[in-house]
Protein backbone atom coordinates (compact mmCIF):
# COMPACT_ATOMS: atom_id res chain seq x y z
CA UNK A 1 0.00 0.00 0.00
CA UNK A 2 1.10 3.76 -0.72
CA UNK A 3 -0.20 6.51 1.18
CA UNK A 4 -0.40 9.40 -1.11
CA UNK A 5 -3.53 11.30 0.17
CA UNK A 6 -4.31 11.59 4.04
CA UNK A 7 -6.82 14.30 5.70
CA UNK A 8 -8.12 14.91 8.85
CA UNK A 9 -12.07 14.96 7.95
CA UNK A 10 -13.57 14.40 11.27
CA UNK A 11 -12.75 15.76 15.09
CA UNK A 12 -15.52 14.00 17.32
CA UNK A 13 -16.98 13.48 20.73
CA UNK A 14 -20.25 12.59 20.01
CA UNK A 15 -21.71 9.72 17.67
CA UNK A 16 -23.31 12.96 15.50
CA UNK A 17 -20.05 14.49 14.97
CA UNK A 18 -18.67 11.13 13.15
CA UNK A 19 -18.06 11.40 9.15
CA UNK A 20 -20.59 9.12 7.34
CA UNK A 21 -19.97 5.37 8.31
CA UNK A 22 -19.66 4.81 4.13
CA UNK A 23 -15.95 3.96 4.12
CA UNK A 24 -13.93 0.71 5.77
CA UNK A 25 -12.30 2.24 9.12
CA UNK A 26 -8.90 0.67 10.94
CA UNK A 27 -8.58 2.45 14.66
CA UNK A 28 -5.45 2.76 16.52
CA UNK A 29 -5.72 3.00 20.74
CA UNK A 30 -3.02 3.13 23.25
CA UNK A 31 -2.40 4.63 26.43
CA UNK A 32 -1.07 8.58 26.17
CA UNK A 33 2.78 8.52 25.51
CA UNK A 34 3.19 5.39 23.68
CA UNK A 35 3.77 7.02 20.31
CA UNK A 36 0.43 6.75 18.56
CA UNK A 37 1.01 10.31 16.82
CA UNK A 38 3.71 9.25 15.55
CA UNK A 39 3.29 6.22 14.14
CA UNK A 40 0.32 7.79 12.42
CA UNK A 41 2.31 10.58 10.96
CA UNK A 42 5.30 7.76 9.42
CA UNK A 43 2.56 5.90 8.25
CA UNK A 44 1.01 8.25 6.09
CA UNK A 45 4.18 10.02 5.56
CA UNK A 46 3.47 13.12 6.66
CA UNK A 47 5.15 15.26 9.86
CA UNK A 48 2.12 16.76 11.20
CA UNK A 49 -1.21 15.46 10.39
CA UNK A 50 -1.86 13.76 13.82
CA UNK A 51 -0.22 16.41 16.39
CA UNK A 52 2.99 14.92 18.18
CA UNK A 53 2.98 16.69 21.67
CA UNK A 54 5.28 16.74 24.62
CA UNK A 55 2.91 16.36 26.68
CA UNK A 56 0.64 13.18 27.14
CA UNK A 57 -2.85 12.70 27.03
CA UNK A 58 -3.71 15.76 24.03
CA UNK A 59 -5.82 13.41 22.15
CA UNK A 60 -9.11 13.71 23.61
CA UNK A 61 -11.25 13.56 20.61
CA UNK A 62 -11.98 10.44 17.82
CA UNK A 63 -9.90 12.17 15.05
CA UNK A 64 -11.07 10.63 11.79
CA UNK A 65 -8.28 10.79 8.64
CA UNK A 66 -9.53 9.92 5.23
CA UNK A 67 -6.82 7.84 3.33
CA UNK A 68 -6.50 7.95 -0.48
CA UNK A 69 -10.21 8.65 -0.28
CA UNK A 70 -10.48 4.98 0.37
CA UNK A 71 -10.44 4.16 3.80
CA UNK A 72 -10.00 5.99 7.30
CA UNK A 73 -7.18 6.14 9.97
CA UNK A 74 -9.20 6.51 13.19
CA UNK A 75 -6.82 7.91 16.75
CA UNK A 76 -8.81 7.15 19.26
CA UNK A 77 -8.22 9.11 22.92
CA UNK A 78 -5.07 8.14 24.85
CA UNK A 79 -6.08 6.19 27.82
CA UNK A 80 -3.63 6.14 31.34
CA UNK A 81 -2.63 9.45 31.74
CA UNK A 82 -2.33 10.33 35.44
CA UNK A 83 -2.70 13.68 35.10
CA UNK A 84 -5.92 14.11 33.67
CA UNK A 85 -8.49 14.31 35.35
CA UNK A 86 -11.22 10.99 36.53
CA UNK A 87 -14.13 13.11 34.96
CA UNK A 88 -12.34 13.41 31.75
CA UNK A 89 -10.95 9.67 31.38
CA UNK A 90 -14.56 8.58 32.04
CA UNK A 91 -15.82 10.46 29.25
CA UNK A 92 -13.20 8.96 27.10
CA UNK A 93 -14.60 5.59 27.88
CA UNK A 94 -17.79 6.41 26.90
CA UNK A 95 -16.15 7.91 23.87
CA UNK A 96 -14.46 5.01 22.61
CA UNK A 97 -17.16 2.57 24.07
CA UNK A 98 -19.52 4.36 21.63
CA UNK A 99 -17.52 4.39 18.72
CA UNK A 100 -16.37 0.62 19.25
CA UNK A 101 -20.05 -0.59 19.63
CA UNK A 102 -22.09 1.10 16.44
CA UNK A 103 -19.14 1.44 14.10
CA UNK A 104 -20.34 -0.58 10.81
CA UNK A 105 -17.07 0.34 8.91
CA UNK A 106 -14.84 -0.59 11.70
CA UNK A 107 -12.76 -3.25 10.27
CA UNK A 108 -9.98 -3.86 12.93
CA UNK A 109 -8.72 -2.16 16.07
CA UNK A 110 -4.84 -1.76 16.35
CA UNK A 111 -3.58 -1.46 19.72
CA UNK A 112 -0.30 0.05 20.92
CA UNK A 113 2.38 -0.96 23.71
CA UNK A 114 5.44 0.40 25.08
CA UNK A 115 7.67 -2.47 23.96
CA UNK A 116 9.93 -1.42 26.81
CA UNK A 117 7.46 -2.35 29.39
CA UNK A 118 5.30 -5.21 30.39
CA UNK A 119 1.28 -4.04 29.54
CA UNK A 120 -0.07 -2.03 32.19
CA UNK A 121 -3.27 -3.48 33.94
CA UNK A 122 -5.02 -0.50 31.36
CA UNK A 123 -3.12 -2.20 28.63
CA UNK A 124 -4.89 -5.59 29.35
CA UNK A 125 -8.06 -4.15 30.18
CA UNK A 126 -8.21 -2.41 26.53
CA UNK A 127 -7.50 -5.33 24.76
CA UNK A 128 -10.14 -7.45 26.63
CA UNK A 129 -12.26 -4.75 25.87
CA UNK A 130 -11.43 -4.55 22.29
CA UNK A 131 -12.10 -8.89 22.46
CA UNK A 132 -14.88 -8.21 24.09
CA UNK A 133 -16.40 -6.02 20.51
CA UNK A 134 -14.47 -9.03 18.69
CA UNK A 135 -11.12 -6.58 17.37
CA UNK A 136 -8.13 -8.75 18.31
CA UNK A 137 -5.26 -9.67 16.32
CA UNK A 138 -2.52 -6.52 16.18
CA UNK A 139 -0.24 -5.15 18.30
CA UNK A 140 2.26 -2.63 17.51
CA UNK A 141 4.97 -2.50 19.83
CA UNK A 142 6.56 0.56 19.86
CA UNK A 143 10.07 2.54 20.56
CA UNK A 144 11.65 -0.92 19.27
CA UNK A 145 14.63 1.02 18.51
CA UNK A 146 15.26 1.38 22.34
CA UNK A 147 15.94 -2.12 23.24
CA UNK A 148 18.41 -4.49 21.61
CA UNK A 149 17.02 -7.15 19.35
CA UNK A 150 18.04 -9.80 21.41
CA UNK A 151 15.70 -8.41 24.21
CA UNK A 152 13.20 -8.11 21.37
CA UNK A 153 11.74 -11.76 21.29
CA UNK A 154 11.53 -11.83 25.25
CA UNK A 155 10.04 -8.38 25.27
CA UNK A 156 7.60 -9.96 22.58
CA UNK A 157 6.83 -12.52 24.56
CA UNK A 158 6.04 -10.92 27.22
CA UNK A 159 3.78 -8.89 25.68
CA UNK A 160 1.74 -11.67 24.35
CA UNK A 161 1.19 -13.30 27.71
CA UNK A 162 0.45 -10.41 29.94
CA UNK A 163 -2.13 -9.66 26.93
CA UNK A 164 -3.44 -13.52 26.74
CA UNK A 165 -2.83 -13.30 22.92
CA UNK A 166 -3.88 -16.52 20.46
CA UNK A 167 -0.94 -17.68 18.40
CA UNK A 168 -2.37 -15.95 15.55
CA UNK A 169 -2.46 -12.78 17.32
CA UNK A 170 0.16 -10.58 15.72
CA UNK A 171 2.65 -8.44 17.42
CA UNK A 172 4.99 -5.91 15.51
CA UNK A 173 7.51 -4.16 16.94
CA UNK A 174 8.09 -0.51 15.13
CA UNK A 175 10.33 2.09 15.78
CA UNK A 176 8.90 5.34 14.50
CA UNK A 177 12.56 6.88 14.76
CA UNK A 178 14.55 4.52 12.81
CA UNK A 179 11.28 3.71 10.45
CA UNK A 180 11.79 -0.42 10.71
CA UNK A 181 8.26 -2.25 11.27
CA UNK A 182 5.76 0.05 9.63
CA UNK A 183 6.21 -1.53 6.10
CA UNK A 184 5.20 -4.88 7.95
CA UNK A 185 2.46 -2.90 9.83
CA UNK A 186 1.13 -1.37 6.45
CA UNK A 187 1.13 -4.84 4.66
CA UNK A 188 -1.00 -6.08 7.35
CA UNK A 189 -3.69 -3.32 7.01
CA UNK A 190 -3.26 -3.52 3.26
CA UNK A 191 -4.52 -7.26 3.74
CA UNK A 192 -7.34 -6.12 6.30
CA UNK A 193 -8.74 -3.98 3.63
CA UNK A 194 -8.60 -6.82 1.24
CA UNK A 195 -10.00 -9.23 2.90
CA UNK A 196 -13.74 -7.23 3.13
Amino acid sequence: MIIKKAELVATAVKKNQYPEDDKKEIAFAGRSNVGKSSLLNLLVNRRNLARVSGSPGKTRTINFYEINEEFRIVDLPGYGYAKVSKSVTENWGEMIEGYLAGREGLLKVVQLVDIRHTPSAQDVQMYQWLRHYGFDGIVVATKADKISRNEMMKCVGEIRKTLGLSPEDKVIPVSTLKRTGYDKLLEELDRLLEEV
